[in-house]
């Protein structure tokens, strides 16, 4: 989904770090992970090494925007989903990435991301897309010559997508539906004494009265014949 592309390009940055040109690497000398070939074909068809060691922020975003994130058609698959198969995209070819994510899904692998494929990715389970993806490319790694050489930091990858990809269908599901409030425990009210009538002047005198009255009629009883 296109909300995500900022969050999943800062994510793919991590692992594509900085300038190198390591001699196994059949890419050549790379900069954040974007190759002179591709620097050439999206930013300055005559740009040099010196070039791309001094790329922008944002020439780096529009590459990725236009010749991955793009190219699989990201915008159009669930959240967590469109991680997965943009960072695959990056690491190992658009086109690498979709056919796979086409043997996952079992729709013909032609390369292309049209209707066929995202209904498919549509009809299934997000995480069940992103493991079997991931395995995927496991073991399309595993495979490869230079395994022995860059092996270690591709499982970290593939460890570390996995994990963020799926988070992001967590937090895509929680924000479409947020959890039900839990509500809180009743509680039986407060029993309110009954209050006690204040005794006025009149009944002080009343009980005054009384007790006189029962005074007298012990006295005259008691000296009565």
């Amino acid at each position: 989904m296109e909300a995500n592309f900022q969050r999943a390009l800062t994510l793919v940055l991590k692992h594509e770090g900085g300038f190198v040109n390591h001699p196994k690497d059949p890419g050549g000398a790379t900069n954040k992970g974007i190759t002179l070939a591709t620097y050439r074909q999206y930013v300055k068809k005559s740009g040099t090494v010196d070039d791309l060691k001094n790329i922008s922020d944002a020439q780096v975003a529009e590459v990725y925007k236009r010749h991955y994130w793009n190219s699989v058609r990201a915008d159009m698959m669930p959240s967590g989903v469109d991680f997965a198969v943009f960072d695959y995209a990056v690491n190992s070819g658009p086109g690498r990435a979709i056919k796979h994510l086409q043997r996952v899904l079992g729709v013909a692998e032609d390369g292309i991301i049209g209707q066929m494929t995202l209904a498919a990715v549509r009809a299934a389970t997000p995480e069940q897309i992103i493991n079997k993806l991931c395995d995927q490319r496991m073991a399309f790694l595993k495979g490869l010559p230079t395994w022995s050489t860059f092996g270690n930091g591709w499982t970290r990858r593939v460890s570390d997508v996995r994990t963020h990809a799926l988070a992001m269908v967590m937090d895509d599901r929680l924000a479409t539906n947020p959890p039900a409030p839990t509500p809180r425990p009743q509680t039986s009210p407060t029993a309110t004494p009954t209050p006690v009538p204040a005794k006025g002047k009149g009944g002080l005198i009343g009980l005054i009265i009384a007790a006189i009255a029962a005074a007298a009629a012990i006295f005259f009883g008691i000296t009565g014949d």
